[in-house]
């Protein structure tokens, strides 16, 4: 799920999805002239009723000062969850914008990337250091590099990996995004250098690839210079593709990395390119900021050719907020833009807290 990932935490302040639902009712007229109605009419009103009900509402969270850069809907539960790079925890967020805590790991010094992973029972989070949480080291920011497994009944920690202890390079390092293979395996994207690790289902990490291919190219006047890759998608054919923050597209094979090569795109994405969703159909729907521009953030839809060699690419929404930095599933199939605020959380101001903006993906 998920979704520079300015995403970089320069995003903007997030909306949290909500969807009603109830159930139609078909009324039985019994004043004269009005009777009731056929059975292919009340079909058709109770249909349309349903679908009316579903619409998806933009929700706004009520966590204040959570300040999150991406978050991910566990649809068993109904349930998002999301990042806080203030404090350093996971929260659940329910359709009607209430937020609770569910993780509090002093491990933690900020929650980029939330990814829940279903299908054993467990929620992914990066661990950053922007030097603006309660837990940075101010004088020392983006020395903290990690990744962390939780329960996903209980918020419990089954490991948390420190990736700068895999490089010993005495680099600044930012873990933007992970994403999780069939088997279980982890896969995580530095944005500061070329470097993804691989980190198997009991936390044991390694380098598995470095290439220049991966390497940052965007400046940020006044917050960071070559930032690099944003987010990352394990795709059908077992493929990892990264999104850049100059809006290109990296296609990496698991079982060969070093084939690494940049996917061929109709149009570039825009740039900085913050969050990417998996959709069912295994496209991809992108957000990217309008930081540098202070245009609308741009949602686009990116549908593969040839094994994800080349890819076409289309602008079908956008959010007011330009610094909206990922999107996610949410009830019914929809799809969910976040803007977490990140721009007060970088200028040291308080945030009332955040907001989903349902989107097209289509």
């Amino acid at each position: 799920m998920k979704k520079t990932k300015l995403k970089i935490a320069i995003a903007g302040a997030a909306l949290v999805a909500a969807v009603a639902t109830g159930t139609a009712l078909a009324a039985n007229g019994s004043s004269a002239g009005s009777g009731p109605k056929s059975g292919a009419e009340q079909t058709r009103t109770e249909q349309a009723e349903q679908a009316k009900q579903k619409t998806p509402s933009a929700i706004k969270a009520d966590g204040s000062n959570v300040f999150p850069h991406s978050l991910d809907f566990d649809t068993r539960s109904n349930t998002f969850f999301a990042g806080s790079l203030k404090h350093g925890t996971v929260s659940t967020v329910s359709p009607d914008g209430k937020v609770r805590t569910f993780i509090d790991d002093p491990e933690l010094v900020s929650a980029q990337a939330v990814l829940v992973d279903r299908e054993r029972d467990r929620v992914l989070v990066s661990n950053v250091d922007y030097g603006t949480a309660d837990r940075s080291k101010k004088d020392a920011p983006f020395r903290v590099a990690g990744v962390g497994s939780y329960d996903l009944q209980s918020g419990k920690q089954d490991w948390c990996v420190d990736l700068t202890a895999v490089t010993l390079d005495g680099k600044q390092h930012l873990i933007s995004d992970v994403t999780v293979a069939p088997d279980g395996t982890a896969y995580a994207v530095d944005e500061l250098t070329p470097t993804v690790f691989r980190i198997d289902r009991k936390g044991r990490a390694s380098v598995f690839l470095r290439n220049d291919l991966l390497k940052g190219t965007l400046d940020i006047p006044d917050f960071l210079n070559g930032v690099g890759m944003s987010a990352v998608e394990w795709v059908k054919g077992n493929q990892l593709i990264i999104a850049m923050a100059d809006g290109s597209l990296v296609r990496v094979p698991v079982k060969h990395p070093e084939k690494a090569q940049e996917v061929k795109l109709s149009a570039p994405l825009g740039s900085p390119t913050a969050g990417l969703r998996l959709l069912k159909d295994g496209s991809i729907a992108a957000v990217s900021s309008g930081l540098l521009t202070g245009k609308p953030a741009q949602i686009q839809h990116v549908k593969p050719r040839d094994g994800w060699k080349k890819a076409t690419v289309k602008v079908t929404d956008t959010v007011e907020d330009p610094v909206t930095s990922d999107v996610t599933a949410g009830p019914y199939g929809t799809t969910y833009a976040l803007s977490g605020g990140l721009a007060d959380l970088l200028a040291g101001k308080p945030n009332d807290g955040f907001s989903l903006t349902p989107v097209k993906t289509d």
